[in-house]
């Protein structure tokens, strides 16, 4: 029988394998000319895309502990936020490598002059403190009340990531549509949380 130990090593080379398939898969396409026309351009939106997404998941792991009381995906939660950051850190590299041909001066005045990538590369600067502060050490350096207030950034980035997701698509809006649907409720979710927690420790007071 599998111990407690050797099953979360399990689930977290499972989970790790699954994160990483998407990346893997994409990278074949784009170097056997299996993305189309413009790989570029299908690549830089699928890695964007599965940022969003994982973001979005990160999210979706409160919600599940408040409504359901399912405890156990909070230990994956550093590792899917992490694979968000590579996935976002891959599709800021296909737009600086292929699309700006590292030309550095070039990719400032773009980031400057198009809201839509000003708004991404924003998202993007600010998941660095997430990561940094990812691990055990910085949280014991910087005590966990500084930690848990860095980590509110993901609220602001989601958002981000979302307007920018809404920017870029030109035509057709239903699937920026569903992820800003899926963050507003998610928000929602822990809003209520809060109000209701508020209010109880208002009535208790009164007590």
């Amino acid at each position: 029988m599998i111990g407690p130990k050797a099953r979360l090593r399990l689930e977290k080379i499972s989970l790790f394998v699954l994160m990483s398939t998407p990346l893997i898969w994409t990278s074949y396409l784009f170097f056997t000319h299996g993305l189309g026309a413009n790989p570029v351009e299908a690549a830089t939106h699928r890695t964007g895309l599965w940022a969003l997404r994982l973001l979005l998941i990160t999210l979706l792991i409160t919600p599940l502990r408040i409504i359901f009381s399912w405890r156990r995906p909070i230990v994956f939660r550093r590792m899917i936020g992490l694979f968000a950051f590579v996935y976002a850190l891959t599709h800021f590299g296909i737009y600086l490598f292929f699309d700006q041909e590292l030309d550095f001066s070039e990719t400032a005045t773009d980031i400057a002059k198009r809201p839509y990538i000003t708004i991404g590369f924003a998202a993007f600067l600010l998941l660095l403190p997430l990561v940094v502060t990812s691990n055990t050490f910085m949280l014991k350096k910087i005590g966990a009340k500084r930690w848990r207030q860095v980590h509110k950034l993901i609220y602001p980035i989601t958002l981000l990531v979302v307007i920018h997701f809404v920017w870029v698509v030109k035509a057709d809006f239903s699937g920026p549509g569903i992820y800003a649907a899926t963050l507003a409720v998610l928000l929602g979710v822990r809003i209520f949380n809060s109000v209701r927690h508020r209010t109880r420790a208002r009535s208790h007071e009164y007590r």
